[in-house]
């Protein structure tokens, strides 16, 4: 068997395939990245003209914002780091329940930040009344709640469906369906699901 060493020094640069990167730089131009073998950037090479408007379009941002009530809001970490989406949507709360997302916007929105993990065995009712209790601060002062988390999928939606339930006396089937017509993409994990289901408040 080889020694690790030998392995090392067996290992040929050569080996190595040449890599080409995708470059969009600010100002918008589309560059494709040459890189020799040692890593070294071989030659750049202009794809096509950029408009030069110094804004690069991501596709994948979620900014899809789902309207559960007027007041209040569900989206991803996207819509409440876009201002545009936020004022569009008269954001004046954000209540963020991801773990490790920053608030863009302190100066301008009223933030609440609990850092819940999306894993099945976080008790995600235990954060309900907090959660609830902020999105009537909101409601009382005539203002609208985004509630995000990472993607808006897991976490931000249990905390919605379990404030219609808690606040409204929604059963969860009912208050499971207005989230998911509001945003499509929801969709809380298994331990979640099941808290929520025999969630009694």
């Amino acid at each position: 068997m080889h020694s690790l060493a030998q392995e090392i020094q067996g290992f040929s640069k050569n080996r190595l395939k040449k890599q080409c990167t995708h470059v969009t730089t600010v100002t918008g131009r589309k560059l494709l990245e040459r890189r020799s073998d040692g890593g070294e950037v071989e030659q750049l090479e202009e794809l096509e003209e950029g408009s030069g408007c110094g804004f690069v379009e991501d596709k994948s941002l979620d900014l899809q914002v789902g309207v559960v009530r007027p007041f209040l809001l569900l989206g991803s970490q996207d819509a409440a780091h876009n201002s545009d989406t936020l004022q569009r949507y008269k954001v004046s709360h954000v209540l963020n329940v991801a773990y490790g997302v920053t608030n863009l916007f302190p100066e301008q929105l009223v933030y609440k930040t609990l850092q819940i993990l999306d894993l099945p065995e976080t008790d995600i009712t235990s954060y309900l009344g907090e959660c609830s209790a902020f999105i009537d601060q909101a409601r009382a002062q005539e203002g609208v709640v985004l509630v995000h988390c990472n993607a808006g999928v897991s976490r931000a939606s249990s905390v919605v469906i379990g404030y219609l339930m808690l606040k409204e006396g929604l059963s969860f089937d009912d208050a499971y369906s207005q989230v998911k017509l509001a945003r499509p993409s929801v969709r809380p994990n298994p331990g979640f699901y099941q808290q929520l289901q025999s969630y009694e408040p």
